[in-house]
């Protein structure tokens, strides 16, 4: 129940706030800005890194103080839990030289619970980022920031309360310092921030945008089932996928720095880039909530949730690049049944693979249909001329 009062919470406050972020984005003229900065994707590799660190800590805790066994943790949490890399004879290796090892008690759930906010907020703001660094430096300038940070770890908190063991309320504590400190890094490394540039109103450009998404969301998935959920012994098996989605990503984002705003954009690749923007400011907030809403709320509520976000970033989206109904209708048509056959096609152990997986298809279709139906449109009009 606690987590569908936030969760309303949430989507009510973004409603209020997110439209007026995003209309302050458009005022701010974009310009070159002097200085060197450090963009949200470096630090939210910063992040992983330092999630990973933590994960050979861990194992490296369990095999000399518990001899291995992690039971005396994962026996307070649901299965899917602590498949270890204790057998990795390097690793093992590490842990027997390693001093001292008692010391690193801190890495049994409480480092994690510190660096999951970041982790977050960053990948967030890294695909905001790549839409239009416009918005994302007016996001961190604004109060959807903190109020985001707010609802993220007070859904984290309730999730660590239903799941609760030894170590929750040292848990909770540590969430409450990162949710003070993250708001404060994003809008430091947004304020330093130089880029200007944002995805082009174009089908190469939303292609490229789509396609970096769902390479990082990969990523973060990967992260997720290997590293917050203490499964180190699955990385191996998750590698060949993780190498096919970084070299992805790093094609995607050198072909985002090369294209260019078309003269032109048809009036759906426009309506489709109003709608990412507004879908992103206004997900912004309510996000973990709805995500955790699925398992630990009212499904039903989660998805009106959803729902009622995305029809408000197409109204938003109506308000400022309206488009031809007909042609729009199409391109949503074409791309919901790319999605329902995106879903029935990758059932996986968790439903965000899925999410994932449809959501790409969903738009990466609907943004090719829309090019074409607008490309036709245009040709019809110049032959009348």
């Amino acid at each position: 129940m606690f987590v569908d009062v936030v969760t309303v919470a949430s989507v009510v406050l973004a409603l209020v706030l997110a439209p007026r972020v995003a209309a302050a984005a458009r005022r701010v003229p974009a310009g070159p800005r002097p200085g060197r900065s450090m963009p949200p994707l470096t630090a939210l590799a910063v992040v992983t890194g330092l999630v990973y660190v933590n994960q050979v800590l861990f194992t490296v805790y369990v095999v000399r103080v518990h001899g291995g066994d992690p039971s005396f943790v994962a026996r307070y949490l649901p299965p899917g839990w602590f498949e270890l890399a204790s057998g990795n004879p390097v690793l093992r290796r590490f842990a027997d030289g390693f001093p001292a090892p008692g010391l690193l008690a801190p890495s049994v759930l409480r480092a994690q619970a510190f660096l999951e906010l970041p982790f977050v907020l960053l990948a967030f703001a890294t695909v905001v980022r790549w839409l239009d660094a416009g918005l994302y430096r007016a996001i961190a300038r604004s109060a959807l920031l903190p109020a985001a940070s707010v609802s993220y770890t007070v859904v984290f908190c309730l999730v660590e309360w239903d799941l609760r063991n030894p170590y929750t309320v040292d848990d909770i504590v540590v969430r409450g310092v990162s949710a003070v400190l993250t708001p404060c890094l994003l809008r430091w490394l947004a304020g330093r921030d130089t880029h200007t540039s944002r995805t082009p109103a174009s089908v190469p450009g939303l292609l490229v945008f789509i396609g970096s998404l769902g390479a990082l969301g990969t990523l973060v998935l990967v992260v997720y089932d290997t590293a917050l959920l203490y499964n180190l012994g699955r990385l191996g098996e998750r590698l060949p996928m993780a190498a096919v989605a970084v070299l992805a990503l790093a094609g995607l984002r050198g072909a985002a720095a090369r294209l260019r705003e078309p003269a032109a954009p048809g009036p759906t690749q426009a309506f489709a880039h109003h709608a990412l923007g507004h879908w992103l400011a206004l997900f912004f907030l309510p996000a973990l909530a709805i995500r955790y809403g699925v398992v630990f709320g009212t499904p039903r509520l989660a998805e009106s949730a959803g729902v009622w976000v995305a029809v408000t970033a197409i109204a938003l989206s109506w308000r400022d690049a309206p488009a031809d109904a007909g042609r729009l209708g199409l391109a949503v048509l074409a791309a919901t049944g790319a999605a329902c056959a995106a879903a029935r096609a990758t059932p996986a152990p968790y439903y965000e693979v899925t999410l994932l997986f449809a959501t790409a298809a969903f738009l990466g279709t609907g943004i090719v249909v829309g090019g074409l139906v607008d490309a036709r449109a245009e040709r019809r009009s110049r032959r009348r001329l």
